[in-house]
């Protein structure tokens, strides 16, 4: 080994230790969105990944300010995003986000920004309904979306759709994975004609009717249970994508006269958000905290909530109102870039 390989791998190593101290003391997740030329990190018209809604450039958006803000930690700075150090330091690794399709916007995230890294190396795309399977083979890296919105089993029976919410039969797939990132929540909160299932069961009983909550509750315990029985933490790490935030109402971030994010080209300004919580969140951390398995949670509740301007909202005429996924390029990158902080320390 040379005397330069050496050194810059002492350098690296450097770099390690005084980020994980740093961060030690620092909220990752408390910030606010700061204005950055040099962003954003891709070019959107040059990633092939992209489904068409959520291409906002492509589709038409006119202004592009909602590309040029940075998330910033309160007390620290975050390391600027690498993708090919990430292929690097991840080489011959198995990535996979399970969950729906906000765990499909940060996957769609991550694979924009690791192409734009290393343009001339080649790779294999394959997606199918209900999976999406990115490969680079000079670094023997995969990373996998696999479309999972409840996590636990909704099948049709006699009775109708039923949603069982003590019952998981696709984890085969989750195996053999080294870092798994899993997402559950919106539809949890769907009712009327956008409610997915007719019954909730739990063990042999049906019910109609069930606190939404409730149910998302025992789901996700049944989903902690089965990490902590199957899961090797020295093998696969594991996180959990925190609860998205929707813009459909301006009262929600006190401009009541606001219909919802059409329109908007600015982030909410500072590091607090006017409106209410989601439900959803002490849900999750109630269920992480009682987990034996360390599982790492991608807080992004307040920073999506403070970005009102960054969904595709409805660019393209005719095209229905979208006001719960993000542009891409846009703001699923500062996850993506949350997650490889996170991984650096490990």
């Amino acid at each position: 080994m040379s005397t330069k390989t050496i050194t810059k791998i002492y350098l690296f190593l450097v770099f390690l230790h005084l980020l994980t101290v740093q961060l030690r003391s620092c909220n990752i997740f408390e910030g606010s969105w700061i204005f950055d030329e040099s962003y954003p990190i891709y070019d959107s018209l040059q990633c092939p990944f992209i489904d068409q809604g959520l291409n906002c450039i492509k589709n038409g958006r006119k202004d592009n300010f909602y590309l040029k803000y940075r998330w910033q930690p309160t007390d620290c700075d975050l390391p600027r995003f690498n993708g090919e150090d990430f292929l690097k330091n991840f080489k011959g690794k198995k990535f996979m986000f399970v969950g729906d399709s906000l765990s499909n916007n940060q996957w769609q995230s991550l694979a924009c920004m690791l192409h734009a890294a290393v343009p001339n190396s080649n790779y294999t795309f394959d997606r199918t309904r209900n999976r999406s399977v990115l490969s680079f083979p000079e670094f023997e890296f995969t990373i996998t979306f696999l479309k999972d919105g409840f996590l636990v089993d909704l099948v049709i029976e006699e009775a109708g759709r039923v949603l069982k919410l003590d019952s998981l039969s696709r984890t085969e797939q989750w195996k053999g994975v080294d870092v798994l990132i899993f997402n559950s929540y919106h539809w949890w909160i769907h009712t009327g004609r956008l409610q997915t299932w007719d019954y909730f069961q739990v063990g042999d009983k049906l019910y109609k009717e069930m606190d939404h909550m409730e149910a998302y509750k025992i789901a996700l315990t049944t989903w902690a249970n089965w990490v902590d029985s199957n899961i090797d933490p020295v093998v696969t790490k594991v996180f959990f994508q925190g609860i998205s935030a929707v813009h459909y109402y301006g009262k929600d971030w006190d401009e009541p006269m606001v219909k919802d994010s059409s329109g908007q080209t600015k982030p909410i300004e500072g590091s607090t958000y006017p409106g209410e919580r989601y439900a959803g969140e002490a849900v999750v951390k109630s269920v992480l905290s009682n987990m034996t398995m360390p599982v790492n949670l991608l807080d992004i509740t307040l920073l999506t909530q403070l970005r009102k301007d960054g969904h595709p909202s409805r660019i393209v005429s005719g095209a229905s109102m979208d006001c719960s996924h993000w542009c891409v390029a846009g703001v699923p990158d500062a996850w993506n870039e949350l997650l490889y902080t996170i991984l650096l320390q490990k």
